[in-house]
């Protein structure tokens, strides 16, 4: 058996697990639109965090629909972090015209942080709430979002909350960029098990994080995870570890985030992340390379270049994993004609792994919304997958 069967064999056979378990997985998981909303006049204090940097185009919208929200016992704190456009012109019209907005300024950085997670912490201390959100700048929430999620952990005693957001972002390559990254972090967190507090599966999501303010404290805020990048997943992690009790939702068009505006901004802004992934561990990224290689790539190859048997097998590898992208494309309300991106997004995914790891090491760490973090210092956080 030559090594391009073997090669191919093991395509078809990856492929088909990550198919059948991102499948089975999303079945599991239940709606956010299933629950009911109930009292809305009654429930806890909520405290939305939101953390704004240069967000000026769209945050408006997003506070918008955050005071639209059917939930009443609620405060929105807004913390504007250095930010060098409009954001501040913009947070102080809105506060003339809504008093109950929060809105707090921060003019430095303090060392050993990294931006985010010291705004959703300052955001945190100001905040009154016994339900805390945390949420980005450019997140849209339905008006019945928040009482949803409230009446959610209520009934079924969760600790941490978090809901898979709808993406609304515009061009053919760039959503199937989104999906095909978003299907992979899926099968390596495994939202559906964070929920089963007997494994070790967390979840965590930028876009919509509800915790227990009391929880919050208890795990020492993001305290110990201040220099870390994937700051949204480690507070998952943390909760989990620290044996509280997290389930996720689907919440389709619920929670909406226009990503990334471009293919280009979109590996620009995942450079911080994907070394992050390996814990900035060299050794690791051709692992990692040949995980995304042999799956994704090599079977179309092999469709062209195979033999007949190869050639056999390489057609099925490619028709499953198709087929899944599409199952995906459905979920997100995507039409058809986006299954020729993922023919081309494995290669962007490698070349955004790589340029991650050369800049990362280049620059001695990396470069965050201006802010250089060192890469001595970004090591000694925790490693977030393992």
């Amino acid at each position: 058996m030559s090594i391009f069967m073997i090669l191919a064999i093991i395509a078809c056979a990856s492929i088909i697990i990550f198919s059948v378990t991102i499948a089975a997985g999303a079945k599991k998981m239940k709606r956010l639109g299933d629950t009911e909303t109930g009292n809305t006049a009654v429930g806890p204090l909520v405290s939305i965090v939101v953390p704004a940097c240069n967000e000026e185009k769209n945050i408006e919208k997003s506070l918008l629909s955050l005071l639209n929200q059917d939930y009443k016992n609620l405060e929105i704190i807004v913390v504007n972090d250095r930010s060098t456009d409009g954001t501040a012109a913009v947070l102080q019209q809105m506060q003339v015209r809504f008093s109950e907005l929060r809105i707090h300024e921060i003019a430095e950085l303090p060392e050993g942080w990294m931006g985010k997670s010291h705004a959703l912490s300052t955001g945190a201390a100001l905040a009154k709430g016994d339900l805390l959100v945390f949420t980005d700048a450019d997140v849209i929430l339905e008006k019945t979002t928040i009482a949803r999620a409230v009446g959610y952990m209520s009934s079924n005693r969760l600790d941490h909350l978090t809901l898979v957001f709808k993406n609304v972002t515009h061009g053919w390559l760039l959503n199937s960029l989104i999906l095909d990254i978003g299907m992979g972090l899926l099968f390596l967190v495994r939202p559906w098990r964070a929920r089963n507090s007997a494994n070790s599966s967390f979840v965590g999501i930028g876009a919509f994080n509800m915790v227990k303010r009391s929880v919050y404290l208890e795990i020492g805020g993001h305290e110990g995870i201040r220099m870390h990048p994937v700051d949204d997943l480690m507070l998952g992690k943390m909760i989990k570890q620290h044996g509280f009790f997290q389930d996720c939702l689907l919440a389709n068009d619920f929670v909406l985030v226009p990503w990334y505006d471009s293919v280009s901004a979109m590996i620009t802004g995942l450079e911080k992340n994907m070394f992050a992934l390996v814990h900035y561990r060299v050794w690791l990224v051709p692992v990692v390379l040949f995980v995304i290689f042999v799956p994704n790539i090599l079977p179309v190859w092999g469709v062209i270049f195979g033999d007949n048997a190869v050639r056999i097998i390489c057609f099925l590898t490619v028709g499953v994993r198709l087929a899944a992208c599409f199952k995906g494309l459905r979920m997100q309300n995507l039409s058809w004609w986006y299954l020729p991106g993922f023919l081309i997004t494995p290669y962007i995914s490698c070349y955004i792994i790589m340029k991650s790891v050369f800049v990362t090491k280049i620059n001695g760490g990396i470069y965050w919304r201006g802010q250089h973090y060192a890469l001595d210092e970004l090591r000694k956080t925790a490693p977030l997958l393992y």
